[in-house]
């Protein structure tokens, strides 16, 4: 052995003993090291979490309390020295008012009219789309256009379109021999709920068109490629593949779509401000009318009305879908 060499007994007795298996203290199966919590680390996060909780707490509870106990009291801009406790009496006036009645047809009109052509077309062209053809891009971008306008201006672009002098819908009737002579569709309150209806099934095909075909792209191919083995029509695959393999998103979607349409007093300010003689109203609409009014305890009362409404149509539809879905 050389000079100045170690011997590996010596390099044996230099290194510090590990047992086989043995981990660094500190260390969780070898890998990072496991940080505890502590207080410190506690109010940091809470420190981080502070500012949205705040903004949370200021810009959208508060609101609801406040508007919720404006609900029970008299609360009107031509009387603000009068904020008395009503109780009920707001909601006792609003189920009095002669046009509640209106005010409800119109809304169930509004939504089922809305939102079965909506599922049906919005549907079929996610069929379409899912399909691979040239510039199918570009079809998409155009499908998907009308989703990233806003709902009033669209309203503003249907009222000039069945505008009776000049719209283009009346154009194109009488061109087509539909018509004999320009209809005035936003002075009938019949035709002027078609007109609206109309607008919002444009808007909103859009809406389910992009989530049934996020979908429709998680099916597996081997599933289509297996049912056409079978001899599979396309009724069948459709019923029997693509629905059940998509019924929660679908679901979840309408019942979306539901909420918002009921919410939605966009398309309606902008076509028909509610006329003519407040026949288009839907709840919302009539809602901020009422708010414009200065009446603003009865418009707090219909809207926790129409919070408690949707609330309990939740509820009942996910529990009904839930069934629906464990049964099959």
């Amino acid at each position: 052995m050389r000079a100045g060499t170690a011997s590996p007994a010596d390099e044996r007795t230099r290194r510090p003993s590990r047992k086989e298996g043995a981990r660094p203290v500190g260390t969780a199966g070898g890998g990072r090291r496991k940080r505890e919590f502590t207080t410190r680390r506690g109010l940091l996060i809470a420190a981080f979490m502070a500012p949205a909780a705040i903004f949370v707490a200021v810009f959208t509870y508060y609101p609801v309390v406040a508007g919720s106990q404006m609900a029970f009291r008299h609360w009107n801009l031509t009387d603000l020295t009068d904020k008395s406790f009503v109780g009920l009496g707001n909601f006792r006036e609003i189920f009095g008012d002669p046009l509640w009645g209106t005010v409800l047809s119109n809304t169930a009109l509004w939504v089922v009219a809305s939102i079965v052509p909506q599922l049906v077309i919005g549907f079929a062209l996610a069929l379409w789309l899912r399909r691979r053809f040239r510039f199918r891009g570009l079809y998409q971008a155009l499908i998907f256009f009308p989703w990233a306008i806003s709902g009033f201006l669209i309203g503003i672009l249907f009222r000039w379109m069945f505008n009776s002098e000049f719209g283009v819908v009346n154009d194109l009737l009488m061109k087509a021999r539909l018509i004999d002579e320009p209809v005035a569709w936003l002075a009938d309150p019949k035709t002027a709920m078609v007109a609206i209806i109309v607008a919002n099934i444009w808007y909103g095909v859009t809406f389910f068109a992009i989530m049934i075909l996020a979908a429709l792209q998680s099916i597996p191919d081997e599933i289509y490629e297996a049912a056409a083995l079978d001899g599979a029509g396309k009724a069948r695959t459709l019923f029997q593949i693509t629905i059940p393999y998509i019924r929660a998103t679908l679901a979840l979607t309408v019942l979306l779509r539901i909420i918002w349409i009921f919410n939605f007093p966009d398309i309606i300010f902008g076509t028909t401000g509610g006329g003519p003689n407040n026949e288009t109203h839907i709840v919302t609409t009539w809602m901020i009318n009422i708010t414009q009014q200065g009446d603003y305890g009865k418009a707090s009362a219909l809207g926790l009305l129409v919070v408690a409404g949707l609330l309990l149509f939740s509820v009942f539809y996910l529990t009904a879908t839930r069934e629906k879905g464990a049964k099959s």
